[in-house]
């Protein structure tokens, strides 16, 4: 969705249905019509549901997801990518290398790297990013 789609974030999810425990969770944690993505992700985690359906219950609220754990967006219109250290492992390069497909990565693969090397997500996103690789398929829905 753009910034233009503000507002109107449950026309990508035509004829989902809200989930009424999900909706409660999201509200609880919202602030200002926002919720950001690791509070998104550990609702998730203690409703034992996926990130997708509780993206969903944030379209169908039309609210907004924030401060993207990999950086990507919701950090005041630009990225929260922290500097690539000189001597970073080559072999996160050569991971994600191995997963890129028409110049992506999906997000998922992305939070795996940085698991796999104990590095932040936004430190994959920074490495992804010298590499001209996008990030796609957001967890929560938020990009495809």
């Amino acid at each position: 969705m753009t910034h233009e789609d503000a507002g109107n974030y449950s026309a990508k999810r035509e004829g989902a249905q809200l989930d009424e425990d999900i909706a409660a969770a999201i509200k609880e944690k919202a602030a200002d019509n926002k919720i950001s993505c690791a509070e998104a992700h550990a609702i998730a985690i203690k409703l034992q549901v996926t990130p997708a359906e509780v993206g969903t219950a944030i379209d169908l609220l039309e609210m907004r997801i924030n401060k993207c754990q990999l950086g990507l967006f919701g950090y005041k219109g630009k990225t929260n990518f922290p500097e690539i250290p000189d001597d970073i492992n080559p072999d996160i390069k050569s991971a994600i290398s191995l997963l890129v497909k028409n110049e992506h990565i999906p997000c998922a693969a992305a939070w795996d790297i940085a698991k796999k090397f104990k590095i932040s997500k936004a430190t994959v996103s920074a490495v992804c990013n010298s590499m001209k690789v996008k990030i796609s398929s957001c967890q929560l829905g938020a990009f495809r």
